[in-house]
C-alpha cells in the first residue's frame, strides 16, 4: 500500500503531460466488428445495404475526425480514508480522490497512477447531433463507429502507458473508467482538471458529470513495481450498477470485449 509518495517520486518521463495527436497515417484502425456490437449485433447476416451503408460512414468518420487525448502519470497513496471513513485512492499533487471499493482494489497497491483522457472532438458531436435530426439510421451507425473509434485510440493511449512503464521496469493493470463497478462518475471533473484536458483537447464536464464531447473517454490504469496482483482481473458484469438496466446484457453481449 503506497502511504509515502510524494508528487516529485514519478519519474519525469512519465510526470510530463504527453499528448497523442495520430497524424493521419497513425490514425487508429476502427474494428467493425466492435463497431457492429454497439449496433446490437451478434452473429446475424448484414444486408449488403447496410455494410455498404457502415463502409461510408467509417470512411468519412476516419477521413474527417481525429482523435486527440493528453495522459499523465501521478503517484498513489491509499493510505487515507474518504469523508465516510471509507479507504479511497488519492493521486499525489491533485485534487483526485477515487472511492469505491472497486477502484481502491485496482490501484491500492500501484506505485502509480496513469491517467488518461481522449475525445473526438467538437466535429463528432455536431454530427451526431445533425444526423439525429436528418437521418436516424445513419445516425445509430456514426454514433456506434464513433464509440468503437474512441475505444481504438484510447487502446492506442494504453498502449503507450504500457510502453512507457516497461522501459522503467513498471507492470501495468487493465484501465479502469469511472462509472464502472462504484466508482463514481463524480471523480470525472477532478480527472479532468488533473490532466488540464480542457485547454489540451476541449474535453469538458457537464453538471451532471458526463463528458462533452460526449464522445470521449478518462481512464485509469496502475502501474506496479513488481507483478500486477491483480493481472487477471477484468471487467465483470457482477459489480456493474448498471447491469440491471444495461442494454449490452440485455442483447446476451457486454460493453467490454472478452
Amino acid at each position: 500500500m503506497t502511504s509515502s509518495a510524494s508528487a516529485s517520486d514519478v519519474p519525469a518521463g512519465l510526470a510530463r503531460p504527453a499528448l497523442y495527436q495520430p497524424t493521419a497515417d497513425e490514425h487508429p484502425w476502427l474494428n467493425r466488428a466492435e463497431m457492429l456490437r454497439y449496433l446490437g449485433y451478434s452473429g446475424q447476416d448484414i444486408e449488403p445495404e447496410l455494410e455498404q451503408r457502415i463502409e461510408h460512414v467509417v470512411t468519412d468518420l476516419e477521413r474527417d475526425i481525429s482523435p486527440r487525448g493528453v495522459r499523465r502519470v501521478f503517484a498513489v497513496d491509499a493510505s487515507e480514508t474518504d469523508a465516510t471513513g471509507e479507504p479511497c485512492i488519492r493521486l499525489i499533487g491533485t485534487a483526485v480522490e477515487l472511492t469505491g471499493r472497486d477502484i481502491y482494489r485496482h490501484l491500492k497497491d500501484a506505485r502509480y497512477c496513469a491517467l488518461l483522457a481522449c475525445t473526438l472532438g467538437m466535429a463528432s458531436e455536431r454530427k451526431l447531433r445533425m444526423l439525429g435530426s436528418q437521418h436516424p439510421l445513419e445516425s445509430a451507425v456514426f454514433d456506434a463507429a464513433c464509440s468503437a473509434y474512441v475505444e481504438a485510440a484510447v487502446g492506442q493511449m494504453d498502449d503507450a502507458v504500457r510502453d512507457s512503464a516497461a522501459q522503467l521496469g513498471l507492470s501495468c493493470n487493465w484501465r479502469f473508467s469511472c462509472g464502472y463497478g462504484d466508482c463514481p462518475l463524480a471523480a470525472q471533473r477532478s480527472i479532468v482538471a488533473a490532466l488540464n484536458a480542457a485547454r489540451l483537447i476541449g474535453l469538458t464536464v457537464t453538471p451532471t458529470n458526463l463528458l462533452l464531447p460526449t464522445k470521449s473517454v478518462t481512464a485509469m490504469i496502475g502501474l506496479f513495481d513488481g507483478p500486477v496482483h491483480d493481472a487477471k482481473s477484468r471487467p465483470t458484469c457482477n459489480i456493474c450498477r448498471l447491469r440491471e438496466e444495461c442494454r449490452f446484457r440485455a442483447r446476451g453481449t457486454t460493453c467490454y470485449s472478452a
